[in-house]
């Protein structure tokens, strides 16, 4: 496979020139406008960020790819999936509460947010991927449902992958609910009885009729029945419905991988990454950790594991700022900055499993746009 072409541009501006207009101009060179656009409903995935992170991607850039795209005729919408655990996105309702807070608002990035999951996380599509380790992967609807997928990612470090890229982004934050449960466990939901307030409200959502009440009026999953769907855990507000997080880092990277390709398999795609603010951590923390390298550019490709694979480059290859937790943990030039402050990771797996699958490399060429 030859190689992909990686556009980047750095963060250098001058009067007249901002870095929305250089924004537009990396993605136009990129070769974005070779999207059919024209009346297609077009899923802008990003990270809203957890409201007290401020390392998210500013509204500003979103707003900018929205316009361009309407321009261009398609009907783009901001889009994110409700997460896993319990906190200020599990939901619909509290999820645009937190996107707005953050300041993504229709009248600030001129589009819609459509949570693609629904309400409780439930509202997905099954598509068939027939990989290593899933057969179909549980898709947030309003984003399988869409014709076009555009990522926009906030490159940073990540507790369980190594590093959140574009793999991360479109991959875990593309799954349903049940979707983030399997790429994160390798077993079912189970109840924690201490927990258990008899509410009722995983027996009345479960569809398959596996959740009953024991003698003791607590809830208890029949797993005959039980599919792994993780709607239990969407909607239980007490932390008795969850998960055992019992899958390794190298499985869920490689199930990442897999879910990514569902969500781009037979649909235009076209991927931008921001590396700047790179804190150690994800974004679904409620704060943000500083920055361990100096912003760096904002880079786009067709290929999503290109762009990947030279983000974590351009990271290792960039000085450490004094006082990050790459001080903490006595990091030397030269080492692999992600596996130093996340070591139980292996962030290369992702990417391999994700070039054998075939949808992209990690063989790329830089492209730099002045």
């Amino acid at each position: 496979m030859e190689k992909s072409k990686v556009y980047f541009t750095n963060l250098r501006t001058k009067p007249g020139y901002n870095l929305l207009d250089k924004l537009q101009k990396l993605v136009i060179e990129a070769g974005i406008k070779n999207i059919d656009f024209k009346d297609k409903f077009v899923a802008i995935k990003i990270h809203f960020g957890e409201p007290g992170n401020l390392s998210y991607i500013r509204p500003n850039y979103a707003a900018s790819i929205v316009k361009l795209i309407k321009t261009l005729g398609g009907k783009p919408f901001l889009t994110d999936s409700n997460t896993l655990y319990s906190g200020r996105r599990h939901n619909a309702v509290d999820h645009i509460e937190s996107a707005m807070e953050n300041g993504f608002n229709p009248i600030a990035v001129g589009c819609n947010l459509i949570i693609a999951d629904g309400l409780k996380g439930g509202d997905y599509r099954e598509i068939p991927i027939n990989q290593k380790h899933c057969k179909t992967a549980k898709i947030g609807s309003a984003i399988a449902d869409s014709d076009v997928i555009i990522s926009m990612t906030h490159f940073k470090g990540h507790e369980m992958t190594g590093f959140g890229g574009t793999l991360k982004n479109l991959g875990m934050g593309s799954g349903s609910v049940g979707g983030k449960l399997e790429m994160h466990s390798a077993s079912k939901p189970v109840m924690k009885h201490h927990k258990c307030v008899a509410c009722g409200q995983c027996i009345k959502n479960c569809l398959h009729e596996a959740i009953s009440f024991d003698e003791n009026k607590k809830a208890t999953i029949d797993y005959d029945k039980c599919v792994g769907c993780g709607q239990c855990v969407a909607v239980c507000r007490f932390g008795s419905a969850t998960i055992k997080w019992n899958e390794s880092a190298d499985s869920a990277n490689e199930k990442i991988a897999e879910y990514t390709y569902a969500v781009i398999k037979d649909k235009p795609n076209f991927h931008i990454s921001f590396i700047m603010n790179v804190s150690p951590n994800c974004d679904c923390s409620p704060e943000n950790d500083v920055a361990i390298v100096p912003d760096i550019g904002i880079a786009a490709s067709f290929d999503p594991i290109a762009l990947d694979q030279a983000c974590v480059d351009m990271v290792n290859k960039a000085t450490a700022l004094y006082g990050c937790e790459l001080s903490d943990n006595h990091y030397h030039e030269g080492e692999d900055k992600f596996s130093n402050i996340h070591p139980n990771t292996n962030w290369k797996v992702g990417l391999d499993h994700a070039k054998e699958i075939g949808f992209g490399t990690n063989e790329y060429e830089i492209v730099t746009v002045k």
